[in-house]
């Protein structure tokens, strides 16, 4: 049957396992509070939706694949066959080492010679016939991501009768430093062909808006003052107002800024579980055993700004000899999978510097960094968010970071101290974190003294606000508002 609702994502909305008696089951991602989990909730209200995803096959003659998934939740699910080469084309050398650097402003990193272009249309087309043969006259399709930029194109040329959403996870940058991509006409072209096209902060819808005037004849709405819940001014993303609107060929697209939200409440209720009780009860009396600890939850990544963290915290030990053996840095940093070359450099320096600083200031019962580069259960991550009184995130850039929202979520009703990069989108919600500027070291140390230097009361102070600010911009506030903007 025909689909009202169309989700397009790279991703399933389950992990395929193949057992081994040849059975195929599906089972739940770890994470509660990724999007994925989110999205598959929307067929909960949307019984007759279809989810786009791939697989790998590498059968040049397969076909996509249509099933329903019946447990936990009725799916249908079309999955497009991708040839492990295309899936490296498309995903990992265009996506990654082309487009990923200009989105977050690195690019120094842009790598347009690997580059297959024609590889990354296809892919998209491929997307878009999918999304575009299950759905009904008149149905929604809402697409994720950078990846699929140019779905949008094709499925307005396919089928002008339906509704099309496009949300990016992504920052999106300025206009000069997005017009580095060679095929930035084309990018933008299509996504003018949407009804909505949504963002996480207005400071990423403005830069759109800007790139979009910049290259083609666009007509602007006039700015609008943001929303309540956003910072108008006296950080680096914030923005005072924003374009509500553009028209390119007599077609009118919302841009709408809607932060990507947490499950606050799920979070509280795993905190509060005995099993994750139990292990708070371990990270007190093994790892801080009356400590300060400091969190650090990210991934390999050079946007993520891991060695300039250990750098502050290196200059930290350096000038205050007094907390010697009185706080330890937890640094989970989760190692890339994609054998890239630029991630593999960025782990070894990340790996180098955390042994020369606990090389230089250990002691017989004191390490001052704990490092893993595997990914950590997310029960027992939120274990580490309860029981850390200081949760450090400073990356140089980033599109939202959830793990700042997850770190509120789990303090709620006790202190903590949030330090945050003010060039993460969700700098401009938190209002009751330390922000700082992670290009600049006095920046960076001040901000990590003020954290340790807190009063308790101060500390409840920000972390009420900060998590009341989780607490209204929920997951499910993001899902609800992005898709009222093309009903």
């Amino acid at each position: 049957m025909p689909s009202s609702f169309v989700l397009v994502y790279h991703r399933s909305p389950f992990d395929e396992v193949i057992e081994a008696d040849g059975t195929r089951q599906w089972r739940d991602q770890k994470s509660p509070n990724g999007i994925i989990p989110t999205l598959r909730n929307l067929f909960r209200s949307h019984p007759s939706g279809t989810w786009i995803a791939w697989r790998e096959n590498e059968d040049p003659g397969a076909e996509d694949e249509t099933l329903t998934i019946e447990e936990p939740i009725a799916i249908r699910l079309r999955r497009i066959p991708l040839r492990q080469e295309q899936i490296g084309s498309f995903y990992h050398v265009t996506s990654k080492e082309s487009i990923w650097p200009i989105l977050h402003s690195f690019p120094s990193f842009f790598e347009v010679n690997n580059a297959d272009w024609q590889t990354f249309r296809e892919v998209n087309q491929r997307f878009a016939e999918a999304a575009c043969n299950e759905a009904a006259p008149g149905a929604s399709i809402w697409i994720h991501d950078y990846n699929l930029w140019l779905a949008p194109g094709f499925i307005r040329a396919l089928r002008p009768d339906v509704k099309i959403s496009f949300f990016h996870h992504t920052p999106f940058p300025s206009s000069d430093v997005f017009s580095i991509l060679p095929w930035r006409e084309e990018i933008v072209e299509s996504l003018l062909c949407c009804d909505a096209v949504g963002f996480h902060i207005p400071r990423y819808a403005e830069n759109f808006a800007r790139a979009a005037s910049s290259l083609l004849p666009v007509k602007k709405g006039p700015k609008a003052s943001i929303a309540d819940h956003f910072m108008p001014c006296g950080s680096a993303l914030a923005q005072p107002d924003a374009t509500p609107w553009l028209e390119h060929n007599g077609h009118r697209v919302k841009l709408v800024a809607t932060p990507v939200g947490t499950s606050p409440d799920v979070i509280r209720s795993i905190r509060d579980s005995k099993p994750v009780q139990d292990l708070i009860k371990e990270i007190e009396s093994n790892t801080k055993r009356g400590r300060t600890l400091i969190l650090s939850a990210s991934r390999v990544d050079y946007t993520k700004g891991n060695e300039e963290l250990l750098r502050t915290f290196e200059r930290l030990l350096e000038r205050n000899e007094a907390i010697h053996g009185q706080v330890v840095l937890v640094l989970a940093c989760v190692a890339a999978n994609t054998g890239m070359k630029v991630y593999e450099d960025t782990q070894r320096g990340i790996e180098e510097t955390v042994g020369r600083i606990n090389g230089r200031f250990s002691k017989i019962d004191w390490v001052p960094i704990r490092l893993t580069t595997q990914r950590i259960p997310y029960e027992e991550m939120v274990a580490w968010f309860a029981a850390s009184d200081i949760c450090w995130i400073t990356p140089l850039r980033d599109g939202l970071n959830l793990v700042a929202k997850e770190y509120a979520a789990a303090r709620k009703g006790q202190g903590g101290s949030l330090v945050l990069s003010e060039f993460t989108g969700a700098s401009v919600v938190m209002k009751g974190a330390v922000l700082t500027n992670p290009y600049s070291h006095r920046r960076m140390d001040e901000a990590i003294d003020l954290a340790l230097s807190l009063s308790g009361e101060e500390q409840r102070e920000r972390m009420a606000s900060m998590a009341a600010s989780v607490d209204q911009l929920s997951v499910n506030h993001w899902a609800k508002e992005q898709l009222e903007a093309i009903q």
